[in-house]
């Protein structure tokens, strides 16, 4: 039964031509049955003409409801000009008004409409019931005139409400849109923390572990000793990047993070002696102070001064030069948090600070700009007048709850 329907819904002519066929049908026996009738106009040819174009309007009125309010408005004033009374195919006149006010054309509708309005009319001045005063009349053709107009009124009320439910389809489909295009920029943004992750993670831990490399490999006949405690620092640094990329990485799987505890926590503020003592123990000489009095920072202040720093002194190893020696001041202001990183090596190239911030090997200063960015804070970078270069940052500071 459901397959009937659905193949009834998508074949509306097949309906309409059957509807037609029961039109024509019922029309024939009412004009065969009044031949001979005195009272009666027009001929039985006449009215079977009259009904066979009526039934065809009833049957393409949703393929071409333009062309057949036309047709039965012709039909219509051919009946009233040649005096041939209605039928029971007349029906169809009003089911081309619904038709057209539902679906067809602005003007149509409005044609359709009065037309509508006027042919009750018209037809009760043409064939005037007998017997029935003037007031008579004219109550016979207000009741005539109604079923037009509803017809008219449900015909705009149906195309009324298909263009809401188009309008909210329509919006569905833009919202829909709209939150797939937020995700994409979700996701690209999680993309770029995460490479700015990976590279603030692999350019800080491997350049340790070539510098380290380097050195092992010097002394390793000379001093054994010292090429032993290169080789467990180039193994232990190895065993953090990797912490951390396992930490990133688990970003990118849904639900495995959650399940694991194998990743380590966002770095802090906290563990910027470690990344000190860490950067001694490949050979550059920093000096670390921290001002004012420490306190709880929003995570994204933690991990944005771990970074700074980190970056920071990878670009002295290797930009500054064998001899260059490193400072880093953290400063807690009453609103900020400030940051302050020297070196007094050769400096970094000119397209470091002066082109965006990218080196040429990776993302330079565009990943310290867009996380001090991120947290509403300020970066300045470049060279000092002394030699070396310099970096400070200013991140604003919230009371952690």
């Amino acid at each position: 039964m459901q397959r009937l329907y659905d193949y009834l819904r998508t074949h509306p002519t097949l309906v309409d031509s059957f509807w037609a066929v029961v039109l024509f049908g019922l029309s024939s026996v009412g004009v065969s049955n009044i031949n001979g009738v005195s009272h009666h106009h027009g001929s039985v040819a006449a009215g079977l003409a009259v009904s066979a174009v009526m039934s065809v309007v009833m049957a393409l009125r949703r393929r071409l409801p333009e062309p057949m309010l036309l047709l039965a408005t012709a039909t219509g004033a051919a009946q009233f000009g040649l005096d041939i009374e209605t039928t029971v195919a007349d029906f169809a006149m009003l089911v081309i008004v619904y038709t057209v006010a539902a679906t067809g054309a602005q003007w149509a509708s409005r044609f359709a409409l009065v037309a509508g309005l006027c042919a009750a009319s018209l037809a009760q001045i043409r064939w005037p019931a007998e017997d029935a005063s003037f007031a008579g009349q004219i109550a016979m053709a207000v009741f005539q005139t109604v079923p037009f107009a509803l017809a008219w009124v449900l015909g705009d009320s149906m195309r009324t409400r298909r263009a809401y439910f188009a309008q909210l389809e329509e919006r569905a489909s833009r919202l829909e849109k709209e939150r797939e295009a937020q995700a994409k920029v979700a996701v690209a943004a999680e993309r770029a923390r995460i490479a700015r992750e990976l590279h603030d993670v692999v350019a800080h831990n491997v350049s340790v572990m070539v510098v380290q490399a380097d050195g092992a490999a010097y002394v390793l006949d000379a001093a054994p000793d010292q090429a032993k405690k290169a080789l467990e620092t180039i193994s232990s640094t190895g065993r953090q990047a990797l912490a951390e990329m396992r930490r990133l990485l688990g970003v990118l799987r849904t639900g495995e993070h959650k399940e694991s505890g194998e990743y380590v926590p966002q770095p802090d503020v906290e563990q910027i002696d470690e990344l000190i003592e860490q950067c001694r123990s490949s050979g550059l000489p920093v000096d670390f102070k921290v001002e004012g009095t420490p306190r709880p920072l929003p995570s994204g202040v933690e991990l944005t001064a771990y970074r700074i720093v980190q970056e920071a002194l990878t670009n002295t190893r290797k930009h500054g030069g064998p001899d260059a020696g490193a400072s880093v001041r953290l400063v807690y202001f009453d609103d900020g948090l400030g940051l302050l990183v020297e070196d007094d090596g050769r400096g970094a190239p000119h397209e470091l600070y002066d082109e965006g911030g990218a080196d040429g090997d990776g993302h330079g200063l565009i990943g310290m700009r867009e996380r001090v960015g991120m947290v509403g804070g300020t970066l300045d970078a470049g060279p000092r007048p002394g030699g070396g270069f310099r970096i400070s940052a200013l991140l604003p500071l919230k009371p952690a709850h």
